[in-house]
Formats: C-alpha cells, sequence, structure tokens
C-alpha cells in the first residue's frame, strides 16, 4: 500500500506517540477514528494546538489528516499530534520548514515525569521530619 500523496511523519510528546498521515484533501482530522471535535470535545486549548501548524502555514483546507495517537493524556496526545504534523509540513518546502521552526513546533518537548527514589514518597518530597 505504498501511495506517493502520502506524506508520513512521528509526533511524541511525553509518553504520547502519535503516527501522522497528511494527503490532499478538504481539512478534515480523524483521530484514532474520530473527528477532531468528537476526540477533543470539550477540550480547545488541546484542538487550537492540533490546529496550530495550519494555522501559522495557511494551509488548513489544504490536507486531510489522518493520525493513530496512544499513551499519556489530552495534552500530551494534542502536542504529539501537533509535532507530528509540523514535522509532515515541514517536508514540503524549506519556506514552511522556516516558519514552523521559528514558532518553535518542530522542537520535541523533551520533558517527561521524573522517575521515583526509593526512600521518598515521590520523586522529590520528602517524609517530614519529626524531632521527638
Amino acid at each position: 500500500m505504498e501511495n506517493k500523496n502520502i506524506i508520513h511523519a512521528v509526533g511524541k510528546r511525553k509518553t504520547s506517540i502519535a503516527r501522522v498521515f497528511l494527503r490532499e484533501g478538504k481539512g478534515r482530522i480523524f483521530i484514532n477514528g474520530k473527528e477532531l471535535d468528537d476526540y477533543f470535545r470539550g477540550y480547545i486549548r488541546q484542538k487550537h494546538a492540533v490546529l496550530q501548524p495550519f494555522i501559522l502555514t495557511n494551509l488548513r483546507d489544504k490536507f486531510d489528516v489522518k493520525v493513530n495517537v496512544t499513551g499519556g493524556g489530552v495534552t500530551g496526545q494534542a502536542e504529539a499530534i501537533r509535532h507530528g504534523i509540523s514535522r509532515a509540513l515541514s517536508s514540503l518546502s524549506e519556506e514552511i520548514r522556516l516558519k514552523l521552526k521559528k514558532n518553535g513546533l518542530l522542537t520535541r518537548d523533551a520533558r517527561v515525569v521524573e522517575r521515583k527514589k526509593p526512600g521518598r514518597p515521590k520523586a522529590r518530597k520528602n517524609y517530614q521530619y519529626s524531632k521527638r
């Protein structure tokens, strides 16, 4: 199933991984088989994050997007999708790539949850010291 007019990219954020497939179309976005509005129902900030690469490049109605995303929470998934869409769009032209890079959308946000340390209740929190 090799199709030449499909652009594929992977976006990541925290523990979320988004596989993004772009093809020319009318601007419809499907995430795990659901429309964007259905998948992020009630999450306005996350919808905006997904659309941000298209808004910056004025390509909103030129591509259909199919996304498979796993892991993490709502915000992590939205930002992983944004990262994947940005990487896919950047392969179109150098001008688009520079615009996305200038706005920080091609940089993978590497912040992850710090591991829990032994002898502590959380990663950094300590048990309360009692003198008596």
